[in-house]
């Protein structure tokens, strides 16, 4: 038994997940520009006038105070949080500078 194949003229492979260089290269900064921001600074009187509950002040903060002191919270740390989060704001400040303390130690 024979088995023929034909040859078929080679195709390009193209990938429509690449990226085209042309498109994405960045334009060459001027001279003194800073360009690691990829966006402008915010505009504070674009701000929107919402005011944050405490409770998620404080689980924020915590959240912000926890990662500083190299200990990134863990999503089963979340119920932890949140109950921390319910406690007076003298309390949960001296959770932040117990928090700090560490860190910087």
């Amino acid at each position: 038994m024979t088995i023929t194949l034909e040859h078929h003229t080679p195709q390009a492979f193209v990938d429509p997940y690449a990226a085209d260089p042309a498109k994405t290269a960045r334009p060459p900064a001027a001279a003194g520009q800073d360009m690691d921001h990829l966006l402008p600074p915010p505009n504070p009187s674009e701000r929107l006038s919402t005011l944050i509950a405490p409770r998620d002040r404080h689980r924020l903060a915590l959240h912000a105070a926890l990662t500083a002191a190299g200990i990134p919270p863990r999503p089963e740390d979340r119920d932890a949080i949140d109950q921390l989060s319910t406690l007076p704001s003298g309390i949960n400040t001296t959770l932040q500078r117990w928090l700090s303390h560490t860190a910087s130690h």
